[in-house]
């Protein structure tokens, strides 16, 4: 019989889930409702009035000493990883891009083996190698341009995210969720503006459905999953936490399959079920190691992140 906490931490990998669940819905408003070529407007419009909102709802102005790393983590958990996504979205398929992002828990894992000294399990290495192969089958078309600076580009964003990731957990900020999401979105935000402004081409005049799709992408894609991302973070292993990624192409091929007729047969389908067996297997690995170590987070509460604050 699992444990109570073993039943809050498989409660914890579901709550986090809905993150990548619901920016795998962003694919489908974004290419069948927005205007099209404005990869960077939707990015700023995503991030920045979500993160107004959380900070002024928050109320939090963080103290000198924690502007350092908010500043870090905001530019390498949305400025740079949303600049870099959608530049790779642009010069790689999206198939392409999708299985360049799908190693970042193989680089956290790396990041906690080479930072911590915390040897990765073999069945979390294996079924994240799986995961990758999943994602290439599933979304990998024959003769894919393998453009060399799209590769980089998307490179570069997963290992920002990855980055990210890992900082976000090993820092443990004492600043509450609400106003941890909104300062990071604020200031990513920030950061997309020039971006933006300098690239894309001016908006035309909106339609109530893409006035719909872009506060869609802020306030579902943007406000309410970041809070549940980073409250993943503070949770969950860092590792655990970035295989739910994954979570996010697989969504939104189904939502294809779903609405709009796309098909899912043969190889592609063994290919999603390789991915979701790599995302329980990676979970059920970060689930085992942490049962392993009741007695030490128990004892020190940083290495629980029991003191960073969860708003309600």
């Amino acid at each position: 019989m699992d444990s109570p906490a073993s039943r809050s931490t498989w409660l914890d990998v579901l709550i986090t889930a809905l993150a990548p669940a619901i920016w795998g819905s962003t694919y489908i408003v974004t290419t069948e409702i927005l205007p099209p070529d404005r990869p960077f407007t939707a990015a700023l419009l995503r991030a920045l009035p979500a993160g107004l909102l959380l900070v002024l709802y928050s109320r939090y102005l963080p103290r000198r000493s924690e502007w350092p790393r908010l500043l870090v983590l905001a530019a390498l958990n949305i400025g740079f990883f949303q600049a870099l996504l959608f530049v790779a979205a642009y010069r790689l398929p999206g198939g392409l891009a999708a299985v360049v992002g799908a190693i970042q828990p193989l680089l956290v894992m790396g990041l906690v083996w080479s930072m911590d000294r915390q040897r990765p399990a073999s069945v979390a290495v294996a079924a994240s190698v799986v995961g990758i192969a999943g994602m290439a089958a599933l979304l990998l078309a024959p003769g894919a341009s393998w453009d060399p600076v799209g590769i980089a580009a998307a490179f570069v964003g997963t290992a920002c995210m990855a980055s990210g990731t890992y900082l976000t957990r090993s820092w443990r900020p004492t600043v509450p969720l609400l106003a941890f999401t909104g300062w990071q979105l604020l200031i990513g935000g920030l950061l997309l503006l020039p971006v933006a402004w300098l690239i894309d081409p001016p908006l035309p005049q909106l339609s109530p459905l893409q006035w719909l799709g872009y506060a869609y992408l802020s306030l579902f894609g943007a406000l309410l999953a970041y809070v549940l991302w980073f409250r993943g973070i503070a949770r969950l292993a860092p590792v655990a936490v970035s295989s739910l990624g994954l979570l996010s192409p697989l969504v939104a091929v189904l939502l294809g399959w779903a609405l709009l007729g796309q098909s899912i047969t043969g190889v592609a389908l063994l290919g999603l079920i390789a991915v979701l067996g790599s995302i329980l297997a990676v979970q059920w690995a970060a689930a085992q190691a942490s049962a392993k170590t009741p007695a030490a987070s128990s004892a020190n509460p940083e290495s629980s992140g029991a003191h960073v604050k969860v708003a309600p």
